[in-house]
């Protein structure tokens, strides 16, 4: 029996002399039309065993109690277990679980609700039941009360449900008549010129440095017209940027200039570079170049009253 020799394997693992993206490997010598690009890749860490061991052990919790599952997801985002298979949390928490980033992150927070009602409840004289499930104390962690105020609004709902665990309902009216009764006057005032803080908000990702003008003052939000949509928001989610009323004018006929040429239809994309530029220099003026490039927009899409010739 003849035996065929022996054919030396390769590997591009194991070369230590990198590619050189203009050389064309053999198989687009073979067939020209084929042209291979290389793209550096960026190094992520691989998770350690006892991180893949951590993660599991932790995954598992999550499907729990809701005490450990916020725990757990804590510790998942902190430590960045997500790292080898997600981008980021939001997307990780969406892919394993089924959680949006809002749910996500409201688990987490009613943990730590848990853990202050559990740290400042009187423990003299008699034994005051805990939270049970993150529906009971959802309100609680959507209203950024102090630590202290959050252990004495349970004990106020358990009273109202006659010494038991209270429902959500309950805790939201007590929520309701401590906000009440501590309110705040709203800061801002109509017509004022507001920088947005995204903070926890979603639906102020990608806003971070957007600049409005509020249209609307509530009790505890306002409503901010900017470039391109209006968002009510939470006042902690806004900076006043303390301008003069002459400044205020000014950027309230900036953004309304703004926002007439977002609504252009199958405007050119060159209109949203200098609206998303503009929408974010927070700065009561324009420089002579950024005036001369609105108004040739505006004049291109018959904005400035002007007929085209």
């Amino acid at each position: 029996m003849t035996r065929s020799p022996s054919r030396k394997k390769t590997s591009a693992a194991t070369s230590s002399k990198p590619k050189s993206a203009l050389k064309p490997a053999k198989e687009e010598q073979d067939n020209p039309g084929s042209v291979t690009v290389e793209v550096a890749a960026v190094e992520v860490p691989e998770l350690t065993e006892d991180e893949q061991r951590d993660r599991l052990h932790l995954e598992r919790k999550v499907e729990q109690a809701f005490v450990e599952a916020g725990k757990a997801l804590m510790e998942l985002r902190d430590r960045r277990l997500y790292r080898s298979t997600h981008k980021t949390f939001e997307e990780y928490c969406r892919d394993r679980f089924g959680y949006s980033r809002d749910a996500a992150y409201l688990k987490i927070s009613a943990t730590t609700v848990y853990e202050n009602i559990q740290k400042y409840l009187p423990t003299i004289g008699r034994q005051i039941p805990l939270p049970t499930s993150e529906r009971q104390v959802r309100s609680l962690a959507k209203a950024e009360l102090e630590p202290p105020q959050q252990a004495h609004v349970w004990e106020q709902a358990v009273e109202e449900a006659g010494n038991k665990i209270p429902s959500g309902r309950i805790v939201q009216s007590v929520v309701d008549r401590i906000r009440e009764g501590t309110k705040v006057p709203n800061p801002y005032r109509e017509g004022e010129i507001c920088v947005l803080l995204p903070k926890d908000n979603p639906e102020l990702r990608g806003k971070s440095g957007c600049w409005g003008v509020i249209t609307h003052v509530g009790d505890y939000s306002c409503t901010v017209q900017t470039w391109d949509e209006d968002y009510t928001v939470k006042i902690e989610h806004l900076k006043s940027l303390e301008l003069l009323d002459d400044d205020c004018k000014f950027m309230q006929q900036l953004c309304l200039r703004l926002r007439r040429l977002h609504q252009v239809a199958d405007h050119d994309v060159s209109v949203d570079w200098l609206l998303q530029g503009l929408g974010k220099q927070a700065k009561p003026y324009l420089s002579a170049l950024q005036a001369r490039l609105l108004a040739a927009m505006e004049r291109e899409y018959g904005l400035d009253g002007k007929k085209k010739q």
